[in-house]
């Protein structure tokens, strides 16, 4: 079918008026969106179904949604047969976000299924929680992330409270796609559906507490700024923190009003300074210790800490996790419960210091695709064999324990603030603690080059440009030959030194190149799963000895990953 006869498809009656005056409006004028609002079906990515709120097929709305849901309904219904089936809801504060939670409950009650639905915005990481606590069968979150105001988007979780993985992501998208929009049950049972609120966030504040806590060492004495960058998790972290005992918490008040415009920010993301720079502002009048942003839906985390010269600086995704991560196993190590059927998990695209951590500490580093999913996979298939303790990817996403089988910023801004607090009593930063753990396990460095390319245009550039990288790897990195080259869509590791090929099979297929040079460096591409962009993670490091060795061995290697993307072509 052309792009015309699949908007034409829309004009029928069985959809409403105004989305067939809307479509209209899109044929009539021509319209160079109505290309990019049906040229294809959304797809489940890393994160789910994905993309810009509008008419059409490549649009999330009420029928995208709808059909989505219907297909999921249609395959709980077959793989919990005779079962009450149960799923909870929660919502961002997006656009539309609200009403669309609702729509998608209505969808489920009008197949007999029951509906635990937030009253009001809550964080991705509660509705994971929620799951397990409330023993629903599945949850859904109506949720973008941090794209921009324009996007909303729609997560499944399993009843492990994991976002779905194969088989069930597979099987459920073949239902959402044998959907027929005139199929979709709209006329919802509000008797099914089970409000839910503040008592459940108290539940989940205490886990989050109990699970991210070790000490009480200085936590009055910690000066924190928090922001939840006008995202959900202004209902969770400020209580969370008071109820872990912190007592100086300056909030950013402006950014604590929630907005599906994000009005203060050019972008919520915290992985981007610019996003915390009105809380490095207050933290400059409150002399803050630490700064904290989250983005919309509340799963990711963005610290800053006081570096060398006592300025306040973000720290990368890796850099949080790797203090995180020391800290918990350090803990663990110290209260004799590692034993050596332990685990942390990691994402082929996350910084390999957490293998050297893990070697450290006597315990495992597992690494699968990219998204948390893939680690709350890890922690199902070894449920009742091995512990999970910790996990993180590089994309400012970690967790602590499996309370939670999602990237969570509450449990981790809990323990965050408390390693902040015991370095402030010992007379020292996060910063430097982060410098004393690279003195133990090497100075891993990371840069990460994102290349948008939007639309049908777009998206075939990034086809070619994986098919070119793939076909014709570079010879060397940064003066450093390329020693391996791992692709994750054919499942090979090409040793290029022996000209031998061996087979991976242990990660599912994934459009994934990695390469390796001999000293160490390590780069990975791929294209984003949510976003019209290709990625490119370049990772480097170096032994330091010192403060003052950290300071020139960061410049160096500042150096290096701008030689790297010369050599790709990225600058």
């Amino acid at each position: 079918m052309t792009t015309l006869e699949k908007a034409k498809l829309w004009l029928h009656e069985s959809f409403d008026q105004e989305t067939r005056d809307a479509v209209q409006l899109l044929i009539d004028g021509n319209s160079p969106d109505l290309e990019d609002s049906f040229y294809r079906e959304l797809e489940f990515g890393t994160g789910g179904m994905r993309g810009i709120m509008g008419v059409g097929t490549n649009r999330l709305n009420k029928y995208t949604l709808g059909q989505a849901t219907q297909g999921l309904a249609n395959y709980m219904l077959r793989q919990f047969t005779g079962e009450e089936i149960k799923v909870a809801i929660a919502y961002d504060v997006r656009h539309n976000s609200k009403e669309f939670g609702k729509l998608v409950a209505d969808v489920l009650t009008a197949n007999g299924i029951k509906v635990l639905l937030f009253k009001d915005h809550r964080p991705t990481p509660e509705l994971s929680f929620t799951v397990r606590d409330k023993k629903c069968n599945g949850g859904i979150v109506l949720t973008a992330s941090h794209n921009p105001p324009e996007y909303n988007g729609y997560k499944v979780y399993w009843n492990d409270g994991a976002q779905i993985v194969p088989p069930h992501d597979e099987a459920i998208i073949n239902e959402v796609y044998s959907v027929k929009f005139n199929e979709i049950k709209f006329n919802g049972n509000d008797d099914l559906i089970e409000w839910i609120g503040e008592e459940q966030d108290d539940v989940y504040i205490d886990a989050c507490i109990e699970n991210s806590t070790y000490q009480n060492f200085g936590k009055e004495n910690l000066n924190i700024v928090f922001t939840s960058i006008h995202g959900t998790t202004y209902t969770t972290v400020p209580k969370a923190l008071e109820k872990a005992g912190f007592k100086k918490i300056d909030l950013v008040k402006e950014q604590m009003i929630p907005s599906g415009n994000f009005t203060t920010v050019d972008s919520p993301n915290p992985e981007e300074p610019a996003a915390l720079e009105m809380a490095m502002d207050l933290a400059k009048i409150t002399n803050a210790d630490i700064v904290i942003g989250t983005d919309p839906d509340g799963d990711r985390l963005g610290i800053a800490v006081r570096n060398l010269d006592g300025e306040i600086q973000l720290l990368n995704g890796n850099q949080t996790n790797t203090i995180l991560t020391y800290y918990i196993l350090n803990e663990w190590r110290k209260q004799e419960r590692i034993t050596g059927k332990e685990f942390i998990g990691s994402t082929i695209v996350t910084s390999d210091i957490f293998f050297d951590i893990a070697q450290k500490f006597g315990v495992q580093c597992k690494a699968g695709l990219t998204g948390f999913k893939w680690i709350g996979k890890m922690i199902r298939e070894a449920e009742g064999k091995e512990k999970f303790i910790c996990g993180g990817e590089e994309s400012f996403g970690f967790m602590t324990g499996d309370f939670v089988r999602d990237k969570d910023s509450c449990g981790s801004i809990v323990l965050a603030c408390e390693i902040a607090a015991w370095c402030k009593a010992n007379g020292r930063t996060m910063y430097q603690y982060l410098i004393e753990i690279y003195q133990e396990t090497g100075m891993y460095y990371e840069g990460l080059v994102n290349l948008v390319r939007k639309g049908k245009d777009g998206a075939e550039e990034i086809e070619n440009m994986m098919k070119n990288f793939r076909e014709n790897p570079p010879k060397q990195l940064a003066g450093s030959p390329v020693e391996e080259v791992k692709d994750f869509k054919e499942q090979t590791n090409f040793i290029v030194s022996k000209g031998e090929r061996k087979v991976m099979n242990d990660i599912p297929k994934s459009n994934v190149l990695i390469y390796y040079t001999q000293d160490g460096t390590k780069v990975c591409v791929r294209p984003s799963g949510t976003e019209p962009k290709i990625k490119f993670y370049i990772s480097v490091k170096d032994s330091i000895t010192s403060e003052a060795d950290f300071r020139d061995k960061l410049k160096s290697l500042e150096a290096k990953i701008e030689e790297v993307r010369k050599d790709l072509q990225l600058n």
